[in-house]
C-alpha cells in the first residue's frame, strides 16, 4: 500500500499531465472560475455522504474534493502564481502556528472552546503583524450559504467573548424575534417583515451553535424528512384513487398525521 505522500504525488502528476500539451483538451481549457461550480458540487457531495453516514461513499467523495483542490493549484502553477506544494506549506505552517498548545509550550488550553478562542486571537495578531487591519468577520465567505454564514459569524464573535451567557438566553431572544415578526406581519411593511425574519433566522442559527448543532446540516435533514413524508402522503392518496391536486386540505392533513404516527 502506498503512503499518503506517494498517493498525493501521483494525483499531482496525473493532473499535470492532463493539463499538459498532450493532455486533455477539456482540462486544459478550465479556469479557476469555471471550476467554481464543481468545487461547490463536490463539497455538497462530501456533506451528503457524511449525513448518510456512508463511509464508502465518503472515501470517494474526499478524493473528488481533493482532486478539485489539486486542479485549482495546477491552473495557478501553469500561470506561474503558486504550486500545490506552496498551498500545502501554507496550511501546515498555519496549523502549527495556531496550535501552540500542541506544537509549542502553551498551557491552559484544555477545551474546544478555548482552542477556538486562541485560534481567533492568533489569527487577529497575524493580520495586525502583516499590516492588515481587518474585521473579525471580514473573512466570512460571501458565497457561504446564509444559514451556515450566520453560524460562522456567531462562532467568530463568541471566540472573543461576544455571546449569550446561556443557551436559555438565546431561546428568549428567539421568542422576542418571533413577537417582533408577528408585529411586522400584522401591522408593518413587507420590508420590515423580511428584516425581522432575518433576525429570527440569525438567532436560530446561533441557538444551533450554542447546542453544538451545525444548522445547515440540521435543515438539510429536516428537508429530507419532510420530502420523504410528503412522498408517502402522495402514495397514500394514490392508493385511494386521489392525487394531491384533487385532495382537500383535511384529507392531506389526515394522511400526514397517520404517516407521522408511523414514525
Amino acid at each position: 500500500m502506498s503512503s499518503a505522500g506517494e498517493a498525493f504525488q501521483r494525483l499531482v502528476d496525473i493532473m499535470e499531465r492532463l493539463r499538459g500539451p498532450d493532455g486533455c483538451p477539456w482540462d486544459r481549457e478550465q479556469t479557476i472560475q469555471s471550476l467554481r461550480g464543481f468545487v461547490l458540487e463536490e463539497t455538497y457531495e462530501v456533506l451528503d455522504a457524511i449525513d448518510r453516514d456512508d463511509h464508502d461513499a465518503l472515501r470517494g467523495e474526499i478524493g473528488d474534493l481533493l482532486f478539485e483542490g489539486v486542479f485549482l493549484a495546477q491552473i495557478e502553477s501553469d500561470a506561474g502564481r503558486f504550486s500545490v506544494a506552496d498551498s500545502l506549506k501554507a496550511i501546515t505552517e498555519k496549523l502549527i502556528r495556531r496550535h501552540p498548545h500542541v506544537f509549542r509550550t502553551a498551557g491552559g488550553i484544555d477545551t474546544p472552546g478555548k482552542v477556538v478562542e486562541q485560534w481567533e486571537q492568533i489569527k487577529a495578531r497575524e493580520q495586525t503583524d502583516a499590516g492588515r487591519k481587518r474585521s473579525l468577520l471580514s473573512g466570512v465567505p460571501r458565497a457561504m450559504p446564509a444559514l451556515l454564514g450566520a453560524h460562522e459569524i456567531g462562532t467568530r464573535v463568541a471566540a472573543v467573548g461576544f455571546d449569550w451567557a446561556q443557551t436559555a438566553d438565546v431561546v428568549e431572544k428567539i421568542e422576542e424575534e418571533v413577537a417582533e415578526l408577528r408585529e411586522a406581519v400584522t401591522h408593518e411593511s413587507r420590508e420590515r417583515a423580511e428584516e425581522e425574519m432575518g433576525d429570527l433566522l440569525f438567532s436560530i442559527a446561533n441557538l444551533a451553535r450554542k447546542l453544538g448543532i451545525e444548522p445547515e446540516s440540521a435543515l438539510r435533514k429536516a428537508n429530507e424528512k419532510f420530502s420523504a413524508r410528503f412522498g408517502a402522503l402522495e402514495q397514500r392518496l394514490e392508493e385511494r384513487g386521489r392525487s394531491v391536486h384533487q385532495a382537500t386540505l383535511d384529507e392531506m392533513e389526515e394522511a400526514w398525521r397517520a404517516i407521522k404516527d408511523q414514525g
